[in-house]
């Protein structure tokens, strides 16, 4: 959608706002497996697992006891008791109640975080690869997305002299995403003290840290920003949720700590929108933030068999595809520069990570991200929260369609 193409009925911000791209891949992958092809969807950033049963019969138990009324808008007194002891005991960050919010979802938190705060004209610090919607949200506060590229040379990740650069004196915010969707990335405490020290510079400077995978680890361990900076903790809103972890995508609960003046303008903001995240999802988040997560070793053991599954099967596309192993999240960043100027067997040339995409999908029936709506190109985002057997399905098919690649046109 663009400016010239707009209704005159719709607000002229709406020209900077543009569908999810993963979401646009699912739809896809639904519409063909709709006309009868099969369609493996290696796009959508879901664990396959079901939600465990404890915090299931939490959300009957609320449903059956009557807890099914409004609550208070930024969360019930006894979820965030149970925010504030999980950032307390697994990241050493103590907030009071009136510095936490319950929301409808981590991605609540960060559009109105930008929404409360984002002037015209102000800048946000995006470090790619990142999260789709990360710029759309800027853009829709009326802010200015500053996109710096991280390539595979930094592993994906912001150095402190990239951040420098980027700095202007119109920045508001720096995004960081640790676990990195769509990358796996994950940043020790040295690289965030690092970055910490940059931004010690420039005290106008917020941090939205988005933790959402912080128990998806295969390899290294994982610090909150505000854990490895606490001179920052009154300047950075940390973001999480029971989504990724507890395999909650649905019940839509996520929170946040920071500065009591940041999450009160947040409160007021969800007032006037949502209200209340859904009291039946409070009380089984509840459940999950108090509960025994030994589940999730098992979840990573075989989260990362599928992991290695999808490597070793770029490894076997004769340099098509290239990617090293992420230590978190469920993703494979893979680069498809090796296919890019190839043709298809009924001569057409890929000449971008899109057409790698539209050629996997016909070709393999495996439905991935082209790297252009991380900021990245030319990659692919290959997520593997699916099926075991559909994943090896799946990743066979590419590795025929990958070798079928000719170089000159048939």
């Amino acid at each position: 959608m663009s400016a010239t193409n707009l209704h005159p009925s719709l607000a002229k911000r709406m020209a900077s706002a543009k569908p999810s791209p993963t979401a646009a891949v699912s739809d896809e992958a639904r519409r063909l497996r709709a006309e009868g092809h099969k369609i493996i969807n290696l796009g959508e950033g879901e664990l396959d697992f079901d939600t465990p049963e404890s915090i299931r019969a939490a959300g009957i138990a609320a449903i059956n006891g009557g807890d099914t009324k409004y609550t208070a808008v930024a969360g019930t007194a006894s979820l965030k008791k149970a925010v504030a002891e999980k950032f307390k005991r697994e990241n050493g960050l103590s907030y009071s109640p009136a510095e936490l919010i319950v929301s409808c979802g981590a991605k609540q938190i960060i559009y109105n975080a930008f929404q409360a705060t984002v002037e015209e004209g102000d800048e946000v610090i995006v470090p790619a690869p990142y999260w789709v919607s990360y710029p759309d949200m800027v853009a829709l506060a009326g802010g200015k997305p500053v996109i710096v590229s991280c390539g595979h040379e930094d592993g994906f990740k912001l150095t402190p002299a990239a951040l420098e650069e980027a700095i202007t004196p119109a920045t508001k915010w720096l995004i960081l995403n640790s676990p990195s969707n769509p990358t796996g990335a994950l940043y020790s405490k040295e690289e965030l003290a690092g970055l910490a020290e940059v931004l010690c510079r420039h005290p106008q400077i917020l941090v939205l840290s988005d933790d959402i995978y912080e128990h998806i680890v295969y390899e290294g361990s994982f610090i909150s920003f505000a854990t490895a900076a606490p001179d920052l903790l009154g300047r950075t809103l940390t973001v999480n949720g029971v989504s990724k972890c507890f395999s909650m995508t649905g019940w839509r609960v996520g929170y946040a700590g920071g500065p009591d003046w940041l999450i009160r303008a947040l409160e007021i903001l969800q007032s006037q929108s949502t209200s209340n995240a859904s009291s039946i999802s409070q009380a089984a988040a509840e459940v999950a933030l108090n509960g025994d997560t030994a589940f999730l070793g098992e979840w990573t053991n075989l989260l990362r068999e599928r992991r290695d599954i999808v490597l070793d099967a770029i490894s076997r596309t004769n340099g098509l595809l290239t990617a090293e192993a992420p230590s978190s999240a469920f993703y494979v960043y893979a680069s498809c520069a090796g296919a890019i100027g190839l043709h298809t067997a009924d001569g057409v040339q890929i000449n971008s990570d899109v057409d790698m995409a539209k050629y996997l999908l016909t070709a393999a029936g495996s439905a991935v991200i082209p790297g252009v709506a991380f900021g990245l190109s030319p990659f692919l985002r290959i997520a593997y929260a699916i099926n075991t057997d559909e994943l090896r399905t799946a990743c066979e098919a590419m590795v025929t369609a990958c070798r079928a690649l000719q170089k000159d046109a048939a």
